[in-house]
């Protein structure tokens, strides 16, 4: 979700090589994020070639934000 609230959009491989993960696991983390509602996938062709890129939602940016709010209120108290 950090690389998605920075930039508008990433394309599968380029959250792949940023996170080193493989295909499988990256795919599983984002068909959960897609399904919460928290990313939207759009599929597409460059030229004859498929790209599939995420966005972060309005509703995922909330979460996320949320998210690190939590986690610094849980350092802040230690």
């Amino acid at each position: 979700m950090s690389a998605l609230m920075v930039n508008d959009t990433l394309d599968f491989n380029a959250l792949k090589e940023l996170l080193e993960l493989t295909d499988g696991n990256l795919a599983s983390h984002l068909k959960a994020l897609e399904q919460q509602e928290i990313i939207v996938v759009s599929k597409q062709f460059v030229g004859r070639k498929p790209s599939t890129t995420y966005r972060a939602t309005e509703q995922g940016k909330d979460l996320f934000r949320q998210h690190l709010a939590a986690l610094e209120q849980l350092i802040g108290n230690q």
